[in-house]
């Protein structure tokens, strides 16, 4: 028997694949984004509550068997779909190509998700490795300029990089890159942040990211801007266009 949650969610999926076609063989399989791609438009996020383990394994695993069965709408660049290492959380991810348009898009909305675009990051230093976890942090804001100051704050004080990212630092983060979005709407950022592992993350969170601490007394002092805390994923699934 299947939860509310699993059908909603298996509906969801399946409407969002419906529409002009795309070769199936054009897309890789269960692999992360491209978060920085050039011609993305938006970018459409949905994080949903499962409850349990196995009814986020059921989510993901319908939602992934939708994905591959049926036809591709055409702007769509990638869907992919993640699992929280908290045994509940799924978050959905969708790149489109600018100017996409029509019912698979609107579909994705109506089923829950937020519209954002891609605005700026934290970038690598040297050759990255592959992520082997992503942590999305989210924030409520009143308007564009709150995200935009907030953002820009947070890339302008780390230069633009990735802090101890690179290989030659003495104290690597395992922290990858950063990549922020702005709700079309203004409401909300999301940032899509790649890791090396969960415990790499962990470590930052204990000690650079305490109350305290440079960055959250500039988040703190940032008028119109709340934090909504911070969630991690693995195990992608979904398709991304070559």
């Amino acid at each position: 028997m299947t939860s509310e949650t699993e059908n909603q969610q298996a509906t969801h999926v399946r409407t969002t694949v419906t529409g002009g076609f795309q070769d199936p063989a054009r897309f890789l399989v269960d692999v992360l984004p491209e978060i920085r791609r050039p011609g993305v438009g938006p970018v459409l996020i949905s994080e949903w509550d499962a409850e349990d383990t196995a009814r986020q394994q059921a989510v993901i695993e319908g939602a992934a068997r939708a994905l591959g069965a049926a036809p591709l709408p055409g702007g769509l660049v990638s869907q992919v779909f993640l699992a929280g290492t908290d045994g509940r959380a799924v978050l959905g991810l969708g790149q489109w190509e600018e100017g996409a348009a029509g019912a698979p898009l609107r579909a994705v909305e109506e089923g829950g998700a937020r519209r954002y675009r891609y605005y700026r990051s934290l970038l690598p230093q040297g050759e990255p490795p592959e992520p082997g976890c992503i942590v999305t942090v989210r924030f409520k804001t009143t308007g564009h300029e709150a995200a935009r100051q907030l953002v820009d704050g947070l890339v302008d004080m780390m230069n633009g990089l990735q802090p101890g990212a690179a290989e030659r630092s003495r104290t690597p983060s395992g922290g990858i890159s950063s990549n922020f979005h702005i709700s079309e709407d203004g409401t909300r950022v999301f940032n899509y942040s790649e890791w090396t592992d969960e415990a790499a993350h962990q470590r930052v969170v204990d000690t650079s990211l305490q109350q305290g601490g440079a960055v959250m007394r500039f988040i703190e002092s940032v008028p119109g801007v709340t934090p909504l805390g911070f969630k991690r994923y693995v195990a992608p699934r979904g398709l991304v266009r070559r």
